[in-house]
């Protein structure tokens, strides 16, 4: 018994240590993206002559975006003789047939739209765009998926750092259409203006590597040559080229000054569907790619700390997964053994994370309003509110991050789009792309709800209440991921 109780602290101990590194990691990002606010905006050199841009945008099903889509892009401020436009569709649903209507008159007007359709869906979107880029005549290659509307002058903006020839890619950020639409797409957009700002802009401007985000990006088309093109072997293609081509040397550029509106997932299972590729894909690039950062000879050693907690920065779903199961024994170890006090009371060292945590989404949600007494209004609402969210996706995250590590391959799965606004009038129930089936998974997210409600009771019993503020997040977390899922599901299924 002492044995197993020895493991359970030991894996206890490792699980909050990585949590804690991972926070001061945060926290250094903070400092460095501070320091690119106070050193103030570049001031690029206007482009003396437009190079020819070749715009990819890969698609597969989406009937309800894609039109607003190719609009969006086809009013970009940019010569058409030097524009070139892939739709890259794979579609087997109306999407096709919308796409011929909608670009029907701008090809009367003389813009240049390819409408590429492939055999299969072979390497899924990497496979995708290397399909469009053997085609592509642009030196630079911006790429959109279907929920983005970039604004007219994006082209403009974002080829301006490419004046230096070492530049690869440049990295814009990303904006919401819908933040406002339901408390999901509030803390959705909570946590990516945190990644958008404070992680993007820290590592750029420590000069470690970042990553281009699949989208809304432009890239040097003789980089993704030269870095051995896109793969498909992660369901992140783009974290792995990335990386792929920051070891050959060449410089990413993170502009936070240009953005790009989105749409963000509306439905529970939707957002699973998205956070399972994007976990599990940066799982698979650390296990592709880790090693060669870190035997890399000409980069130092802050760039290879930082590569380790972002490549494995998916891991502490997995570390949240631990702490929080062994949470329960814990408090029966604490009761039952004296001897082990001392290592709780060097243990309280790690309460330390959630501010830590704190000052790094601070600095993001603080930058975004005049009045800090307006941001901390809705910093104290929406932090322990993202925190407890993110806790309820940990088990679902934790087996994708999992998956990716031991190799399982699993298919690409887009993430459906629902053509929302902010409108409380719109709805997204009637969305064929949405999933109509419970998982298994849910079933354990309700499970774990009822397993920290029993946590919170053996606190009371034995007057522990060091663990309760954690336990409380963890019962809303898992309830409101779970009953998310299960509400959601239920509505769609009332239409049909």
């Amino acid at each position: 018994m002492k044995g197993l109780e020895i493991g359970v602290l030991i894996i206890y101990a490792i699980a909050l240590l990585f949590i804690f590194s991972f926070s001061v990691i945060q926290v250094y990002l903070v400092v460095n993206y501070n320091k690119k606010k106070k050193a103030g905006r570049l001031d690029w050199e206007p482009l003396k002559e437009l190079p020819k841009v070749t715009v990819q945008l890969p698609l597969y099903n989406e009937l309800y975006v894609v039109e607003r889509l190719i609009e969006a892009v086809l009013k970009f401020d940019y010569p058409k003789e030097l524009l070139e436009v892939q739709i890259l569709d794979d579609s087997t649903d109306e999407t096709t047939g919308i796409v011929k209507n909608a670009i029907l008159p701008y090809l009367h007007m003389g813009y240049r739209i390819n409408h590429i359709r492939r055999a299969n869906r072979e390497g899924y979107k990497a496979g995708a765009l290397a399909f469009g880029m053997k085609q592509a005549d642009g030196d630079f290659i911006a790429i959109f998926d279907a929920d983005f509307l970039p604004y007219p002058d994006f082209l403009r903006k974002m080829l301006l750092p490419f004046q230096n020839d070492k530049v690869g890619c440049v990295q814009s950020k990303w904006q919401h259409i819908n933040a406002d639409f339901s408390l999901l797409t509030k803390l959705q957009a909570f946590g990516l203006d945190a990644h958008f700002s404070v992680e993007q802009g820290g590592r750029n401007q420590a000069g470690h590597f970042m990553n281009f985000n699949g989208t809304a990006g432009v890239w040097r088309k003789s980089t993704i040559e030269d870095a051995g093109g896109w793969q498909s072997d992660t369901l992140t293609e783009d974290l792995d080229l990335s990386y792929r081509a920051q070891l050959r040397g060449w410089q990413f550029v993170y502009r936070e000054d240009v953005g790009a509106p989105a749409e963000l997932p509306a439905e529970m299972n939707a957002l699973k569907t998205q956070q399972f590729r994007w976990t599990k894909g940066a799982a698979e690039c650390a296990r592709k790619n880790l090693g060669k950062v870190l035997v890399g000879k000409n980069i130092g050693l802050g760039t290879k700390v930082n590569a380790i907690f972002h490549l494995m920065n998916s891991a502490v779903f997995i570390s949240i997964v631990l702490i929080s199961i062994l949470s329960l024994p814990i408090l029966f170890i604490k009761q039952s053994n004296e001897s082990y006090l001392w290592l709780f009371q060097i243990g309280n060292i790690f309460i330390l994370t959630l501010p830590v945590l704190g000052i790094f989404y601070w600095t993001s949600i603080s930058n975004q309003f005049d009045r800090k007494r307006v941001a901390f209004k809705h910093f104290v609402v929406l932090f322990p509110l993202f925190l407890s969210v993110s806790m309820g996706l940990s088990l679902h995250n934790a087996l994708a991050v999992l998956e990716g590590y031991i190799g399982k391959q699993t298919p690409f799965v887009r993430t459906p789009k629902f053509n929302l606004t902010n409108s409380s009038s719109q709805s997204w129930k009637a969305n064929i792309y949405l999933t109509k089936s419970i998982g298994l998974l849910t079933i354990l997210e309700l499970g774990l709800v009822i397993y920290f409600l029993m946590a919170i009771y053996v606190g009371f019993k034995f007057q522990d209440f060091g663990l309760m503020p954690f336990h409380v997040l963890l019962v809303f977390g898992f309830g409101f991921v779970s009953l998310k899922s299960l509400i959601h599901v239920f509505k769609i299924n009332q239409l049909t």
